[in-house]
C-alpha cells in the first residue's frame, strides 16, 4: 500500500471466524504511534465494526483535533456570551451545586465570569473573579496553537517544557486561592463571588 493511503483489507480473527477490518493508518506526514488496538502488522490497526473503521479513519485526520477543540472552544464562548453570567438573572443550567450544598467557592467558581470579562477584554474583572484560571490561558491558547502548526501547519512552534516545580507550584497556588477565597475576613472578602 502507498504510504499516505488509508486502505482497507479483511482480515480473519483467530479466535472465531468473524471477520475483521485491518486499517492501514501510517500517513507520509504523521509519525508512526501506536494506537491502542490490536496491532497484527506495525501499520494496521484491527476494528472490528464499520463504526470503529469510520473512527479511526477520521482521526487519522490530521486537521480533525485541532477542529474539534476549536469547535468546542467556540461552543464555550458562544453559551457564555449568550447566557450574561455577571447580570441578576438566573444562570440557565442552575446554581452551582458545590457552592448550594457546602455554602463555599469551589475550585471552578467564577470561571464563567472570568471567560466573560476575558471575552469583553477586561483583564482586571476576569482576574477577580477567577486569577489562576486566568493564569492557565495563555499557556493553554499557546498549546493549542504548537497542537494547530504540528497537525495542520508545515512547521513547530518551539517547544515549552514547564519544569515539574512550576506545575506543582501552580497547583498549590490553585489550592491557596481556593481557600483564600473562602476566608470570611479582610483582604480575602475580595476574592469572594
Amino acid at each position: 500500500m502507498p504510504k499516505g493511503t488509508l486502505d482497507t483489507v479483511t482480515a480473519s480473527q483467530t479466535s472465531s471466524s468473524t471477520a475483521v477490518t485491518a486499517v492501514d493508518v501510517t500517513s507520509a506526514n504523521m509519525p508512526e504511534v501506536p494506537i491502542d488496538a490490536e496491532v497484527h502488522e506495525p501499520h494496521f490497526v484491527v476494528v472490528e465494526s464499520r463504526f470503529e473503521e469510520f473512527l479511526v479513519r477520521l482521526w487519522s485526520r490530521r486537521w480533525l483535533a485541532p477542529l474539534a477543540i476549536l469547535g468546542c472552544m467556540a461552543a464555550a464562548a458562544t453559551w457564555v456570551l449568550s447566557n450574561n453570567p455577571v447580570d441578576d438573572r438566573a444562570d440557565p443550567l442552575g446554581p452551582c451545586v458545590f457552592k448550594a450544598f457546602t455554602g463555599l467557592d469551589c475550585p471552578g467558581c467564577g470561571g464563567t465570569r472570568m471567560v466573560w470579562y476575558l471575552l469583553h477584554g477586561d483583564l482586571l474583572q476576569a482576574a477577580r473573579f477567577h486569577l489562576m484560571a486566568l493564569i492557565a490561558v495563555p499557556v493553554l491558547l499557546y498549546a493549542y496553537l504548537a497542537l494547530v502548526a504540528d497537525r495542520v501547519g508545515k512547521f513547530r512552534l518551539p517547544s515549552v517544557n514547564i519544569p515539574g516545580g512550576i506545575i506543582a507550584g501552580y497547583a498549590l497556588g490553585w489550592v491557596l486561592f481556593v481557600v483564600a477565597r473562602n476566608l470570611p475576613w479582610a483582604p480575602f472578602t475580595s476574592f469572594y463571588v
